[in-house]
């Protein structure tokens, strides 16, 4: 239960739907509230099989690569940490980055399904997690599902997390995540180490 917990709260926290509300919610604007919630509920959907491709196929490839469980642990370590600088330090976004105004066009599969919530990082870690629990790969099904789901509801009441915080409160969460983040990459770094020495 405690894994499933502490991994739930990890992947929630890479996929940073806070991070993502303004972004979504730009995306969607021009299209009406009722189909706003099926293209946000189709990408999300699209965003979690491919997640759980990366889940399965995570431990193969990293074990044809002979990769060990403190390499995991340390690479891990550092890719959380960096993750965590970006949510700490945000790169200003344009719209003008995902969306033409000119033209604009339903968004099917990018940029929603990839990169904003199945990114690279969160891809990354779910290989890497699968390689560390290899042996309770339903642990990680689980809290990827737990971790979505809140994903979703977040992304589905962005309208009103925005109305309630607003943006301000918005950024000020996120750098909350972002340090919460840190710790957590700081520890799954030393677990690395301390499994290397033990070695």
């Amino acid at each position: 239960m405690h894994e499933i917990i502490s991994n739930s709260i990890l992947l929630i926290l890479i996929m940073d739907p806070l991070g993502n509300l303004p972004l979504f919610m730009s995306l969607l604007k021009n299209f009406s509230p009722k189909k706003q919630r099926l293209i946000l509920i189709r990408e999300m959907l699209f965003s979690l099989i491919i997640m759980l491709i990366f889940l399965f196929s995570g431990e193969k490839i990293l074990h044809s690569l002979n990769v060990k469980t403190e390499t995991v642990s340390i690479s891990g370590g550092i890719i959380l940490f960096l993750i965590a600088i970006k949510m700490i330090f945000p790169i200003e976004y344009n719209d003008k980055m995902f969306i033409k105004e000119k033209n604009i066009e339903e968004p099917f599969l990018v940029p929603l399904a990839i990169p904003l919530v199945a990114g690279p990082s969160l891809l990354a870690t779910l290989m890497l997690l699968s390689h560390q629990y290899s042996k309770n790969i339903i642990y990680l099904i689980i809290s990827l599902i737990i971790s979505w789901l809140f994903t979703l509801i977040i992304l589905l009441l962005s309208g009103l997390f925005l109305k309630i915080l607003g943006k301000k409160g918005v950024n000020v969460l996120e750098k909350l995540m972002g340090l919460i983040l840190i710790m957590l990459s700081i520890q799954m770094f030393l677990n690395g180490i301390k499994i290397w020495f033990h070695s």
